[in-house]
């Protein structure tokens, strides 16, 4: 049977100080009326029952996912104990689902995509569903770049899948390019971004972990046999702890034999930065994007966030500012990509973590 799985346990550093701890990316209303959580789970509803939708988060945000997704049966929302990265809680969601179907096909989403075209998603997302069925592989979404972004990783392209327009092997995976190989990469046109998106049967899925993360299997496995028991919460809680946390492409997805590719057509974006998010304000002049009450002078390729105060821009460029209430970000646009770390690092500094 077909099941989504919804990954909504990322703390959403990338975004801070808009995400915050109590208030992480997926809870954030920005595009429209709706958080990235719910829109990700409307979106899925067209292919995949409610019934059969799930979502894994942080024991944290428990009580918060609940109140977001109403409709979302309670035992359809698994919970980590700790963050692992996306190898291990894919992983937990496969023992689970694969305890209560040995059929199990998994769609993995991330909940903080912007998809236009949903006819067309769904169109490509049943694409890879044939190909999971037929080939038993592992089956991953990549985007057409339309520009030399440093934010995405990227999937090579290798031979087409006989009788399928728009599936192909994966040659290999990039990490995210310096601006320089991502205009080469753009310019060979058998590149695509990595959107992060997959599809897979929970057995196969697993199958590939125990080849190339073998202790995070045989973790994973002693999960297994504790769903549905006493214990299963207890030892849930004890593999976590001795478990090494990796992502699913690089513990996987890049060593995996069995990788295909569906190349999809639909507007995609991850709203993962601020880079990104600036493509949904409004555009100003001077190559400036800006929310409401912004006043700009003098002022060049800045992108501005805010929706209280009035926000002044004078003779400056090349900057993010972003009004969060009682926090207000500066930065050069030139270095979203290191604001994970700079949060980090924020972590430290005992005065401000009522500010996190």
């Amino acid at each position: 049977m077909l099941y989504a799985l919804i990954l909504a346990g990322g703390k959403g550093t990338r975004l801070y100080p808009l995400s915050r701890r109590e208030n992480p990316k997926q809870f954030l209303k920005i595009v429209n009326n709706k958080s990235f959580l719910r829109n990700t789970v409307d979106r899925i509803k067209t292919l995949v029952s409610k019934d059969n939708i799930y979502v894994i988060t942080n024991e944290n945000y428990i009580t918060r996912i609940y109140e977001e997704l109403p409709d979302i049966r309670k035992e359809n929302i698994f919970t980590e104990p700790e963050n692992k990265e996306t190898a291990t809680c894919i992983g937990l969601s496969a023992v689970k689902l694969l305890k209560r179907d040995n059929d199990a096909t998994m769609i993995v989403l991330p909940s903080d995509h912007y998809i236009e075209d949903e006819k067309e998603f769904i169109d490509t997302l049943n694409q890879g569903i044939e190909i999971v069925d037929k080939k038993r592989g592992l089956v991953t979404i990549g985007v057409e770049p339309t520009r030399p972004e440093t934010g995405y990783g990227y999937i090579q392209m290798g031979d087409k899948v006989l009788n399928y327009e728009s599936i192909y092997k994966v040659e290999r995976f990039l990490e995210k390019p310096n601006i320089e190989v991502a205009k080469d990469l753009l310019s060979r046109g058998n590149y695509l971004w990595n959107s992060g998106m997959f599809i897979w049967r929970a057995d196969t899925y697993l199958r590939e972990m125990n080849k190339y993360l073998p202790k995070m299997y045989k973790g994973m496995m002693e999960i297994y046999e504790a769903v549905g028991t006493e214990s299963e919460h207890e030892i849930i809680n004890e593999r976590y702890s001795t478990m090494e946390g990796i992502s699913v492409d690089f513990g996987i997805m890049q060593k995996t034999r069995k990788g295909y590719v569906v190349k999809s057509n639909f507007d995609w974006d991850d709203l993962g930065n601020f880079s990104s998010l600036s493509r949904f304000l409004k555009g100003c002049e001077g190559k400036n994007t800006a929310s409401d009450n912004v006043f700009l002078e003098d002022t060049e390729n800045c992108s501005i966030f805010g929706d209280k105060n009035l926000i002044i821009c004078f003779g400056v460029k090349d900057l993010i500012v972003v009004d969060a209430g009682n926090v207000v970000l500066i930065m050069d646009k030139n270095r979203d990509q290191e604001l994970k770390h700079l949060v980090e690092e924020l972590k430290n500094e005992k005065e401000i973590e009522e500010y996190l």
